[in-house]
């Protein structure tokens, strides 16, 4: 609450990126910082696959749509990063689209840092074991079951060719301007704790 309190009262933009497997905890990590926020001041985006006409426009553009006004703080859960990973292993987007991507996406991130968006991207990282343990739970749990998706049910057999794009994706867009930070999400407790620490400091409030 003090940090967003300093984000509103200096107009900061600040714009949070969570990436990371299915069930990494980037859902429960990011509500549990979002519980006592002033939801005036903090969004969270969580968008549906793109659209018809989404899908004709400019890749980052209904990412930008979303993005903070001065004083904001967003979350996106799951991000532009989709291209990176996701898209190419299930084959949603072209070889040339995939390429493209990590050329302009570095340059796209670069540009938002100039116009003064602060930017913190935390890639969450679970182990294949606690993943199938927690898959395993959202199938059996009523109040979990809607977290389970096709693709979600696919990760396990495709999880080495996640490994390889995820490695890939840090590789190329991990800049001095716009860094990942890694957490080991296997502890969900630890995780969150982590990623808080994160966020806060990446700002010097009082």
């Amino acid at each position: 609450l003090k940090f967003q309190n300093h984000v509103k009262d200096k107009g900061l933009k600040i714009l949070m990126i969570f990436e990371g497997r299915d069930a990494a905890g980037k859902g429960g990590t990011i509500k549990r910082i979002t519980e006592h926020l002033n939801p005036r001041g903090a969004r969270v985006v969580a968008l549906e696959k793109p659209s018809e006409i989404e899908k004709t426009q400019w890749y980052f553009q209904r990412y930008v749509e979303q993005f903070p006004r001065g004083g904001e703080i967003v979350f996106f859960d799951r991000s532009w990063y989709n291209r990176a990973m996701v898209e190419p292993v299930f084959g949603f987007c072209t070889p040339e689209q995939y390429r493209t991507f990590m050329i302009e996406c570095p340059m796209f991130e670069r540009s938002l840092v100039m116009e003064e968006t602060i930017l913190v991207k935390i890639y969450l990282s679970i182990s294949k074991e606690v993943q199938a343990k927690r898959f395993e739970k959202r199938r059996k749990d009523p109040l979990r079951q809607w977290k389970l998706s096709e693709i979600d049910l696919q990760a396990q057999d495709k999880w080495d060719e996640f490994t390889e794009m995820k490695y890939k994706m840090l590789k190329a867009t991990h800049t001095h301007y716009a860094p990942w930070t890694v957490i080991r999400s296997d502890n969900k407790h630890l995780a969150r704790l982590n990623a808080m620490k994160v966020i806060l400091n990446s700002v010097d409030y009082p």
